[in-house]
């Protein structure tokens, strides 16, 4: 049985991997147009060392990358969360995300991250969490907009151009 969501939305549940879930996740990260933007998809054993990084990054950090799952089906269409990452010397929380290719289009990304974010500043120590994206991934720079990002800077991380899109926690609108 997979443990309780972290995170409820409206069409989704956000909870923590489990090592059964790599079938799953090699729908998304496997694929190479959803992973157009990093050095290469995933095989089947990244796919697991995936999910047992994030394992680890729960028992260590207190969050990590979650499995997204949609409630109406139960199916595990993506990933989304907050993990650790060093940008120009600094430790930063950034919200990532990637969804399986066949839900693009539907909000169902920036549904996740906003509730990333939302999860972020209630639930952890900081005033900034971060997104770092690839220039070109203009999919995803429009997620990280529409959750109130905005462009911070630009770095060379992991030997590569990135968008480093950033929200303060003073930047959320008033609910």
């Amino acid at each position: 049985m997979p443990p309780l969501p972290v995170i409820e939305t409206e069409r989704l549940q956000l909870r923590k991997f489990v090592l059964d879930d790599v079938d799953a996740l090699s729908r998304v990260i496997s694929d190479p147009e959803t992973m157009r933007y990093y050095p290469a998809p995933y095989d089947r054993p990244r796919v697991l060392e995936w999910i047992q990084r994030n394992l680890r990054r729960y028992a260590i950090d207190g969050h990590g990358l979650w499995a997204m799952v949609l409630k109406e089906s139960g199916e595990m269409i993506g990933d989304c969360g907050l993990t650790k990452q060093r940008v120009d010397d600094v430790d930063e929380i950034e919200i990532g995300y990637h969804l399986r290719r066949d839900h693009w289009g539907k909000g169902l990304a920036t549904e996740a991250a906003q509730a990333c974010r939302d999860y972020g500043f209630a639930h952890r120590k900081v005033d900034r969490l971060i997104s770092l994206i690839r220039p070109e991934n203009w999919p995803s720079r429009r997620v990280a907009e529409r959750i109130g990002m905005t462009l911070w800077k630009e770095v060379i991380w992991r030997d590569l151009s990135h968008c480093v899109y950033a929200t303060q926690r003073a930047d959320l609108p008033s609910k």
